[in-house]
């Protein structure tokens, strides 16, 4: 039996170091809510999440930009079914000029509509202060859109341009230039004739533009579901990795609980040890 050295108590002293540390650190899960607080933790794990937690913020802002384009289609589109009502309302006027029974008045009554007509198309695809545009850019120019559509640096969507400017040199595909729609009258019968097959290429043409802008949306809507269905995933992933498992952690917490209370009874018992001296010399 020895005093100096009480080897029991140091041994219940240990354990009982231990599992207060345990226990602690159980407490400091529960209430985080977090298995991984910081490197020492679980350094692997740690380096895992962290990457996962990039590519959610990441994903998160690119869902963002999608949104925004389909805006800025959506607002495209919204101008573009202005101007086909506008053209159909100009092939309407072609062909009322294309009727023998009126007169130079009548003819001149209709070009003063189709006029104004043609000063509106202008007034929403041209110049710094077109009507037809999203966030001070305007959406006719010609300008290409371009965002960022996925978490990595070479996921890109790049749409089509639409150009409806009043001078340029934009084929419409049936011979005639976009610019041409703002060069033709009704105010005679031939005149009226070859404004009518200018309006119609325009008519075709606006129409191509916007099955051009409604396909983009619409692939970038199914781009966007795909995105949220990986960020919902990889938010899964790194939960498992990073948060703690209360029902888990409750037992650990039970259980140091319990063994700290014991520990704390044995440094008692294993600290009165030495006493049995005293009656030994007693």
């Amino acid at each position: 039996m020895q005093v100096y050295n009480n080897a029991p108590a140091f041994q219940v002293w240990k354990h009982y170091t231990h599992n207060v540390g345990n226990l602690r650190q159980s407490m400091s899960r529960l209430s985080s809510g977090l298995r991984i607080q910081s490197a020492v933790d679980d350094p692997a794990g740690l380096a895992i999440s962290e990457r996962m937690r990039a590519q959610i913020r990441n994903s998160a802002q690119a869902s963002s930009n999608i949104e925004n384009a389909i805006s800025y289609m959506q607002t495209a589109d919204s101008w573009m079914q202005k101007i086909h009502d506008i053209l159909g309302r100009m092939s309407e006027l072609a062909v009322s000029a294309l009727d023998g029974t009126k007169t130079a008045v009548d003819r001149a009554n209709l070009q003063a509509e189709f006029d104004q007509m043609q000063a509106e198309i202008a007034r929403i695809t041209t110049g710094n202060n077109a009507a037809g545009r999203y966030s001070g850019n305007n959406l006719f120019s010609g300008a290409t859109l371009s965002l960022q559509v996925g978490p990595d640096h070479s996921q890109v969507f790049v749409g089509s341009s639409i150009n409806l400017l009043t001078s340029n040199t934009v084929s419409m595909g049936g011979g005639a230039q976009w610019n041409s729609l703002f060069d033709i009258s009704i105010g005679s019968m031939s005149a009226a004739k070859n404004a009518l097959n200018v309006v119609i290429q325009g008519i075709d043409h606006i129409s191509e533009q916007r099955a051009t802008v409604g396909a983009e949306q619409s692939r970038l809507s199914h781009t966007l579901e795909g995105l949220r269905n990986y960020e919902d995933n990889i938010r899964a992933a790194e939960s498992r990795i990073r948060d703690v498992d209360v029902a888990r952690e409750t037992t650990e917490f039970s259980k140091y609980q319990i063994l700290v209370q014991v520990g704390t009874a044995m440094l008692a018992q294993a600290n009165a040890l030495p006493m049995g001296v005293v009656q030994l010399i007693g």
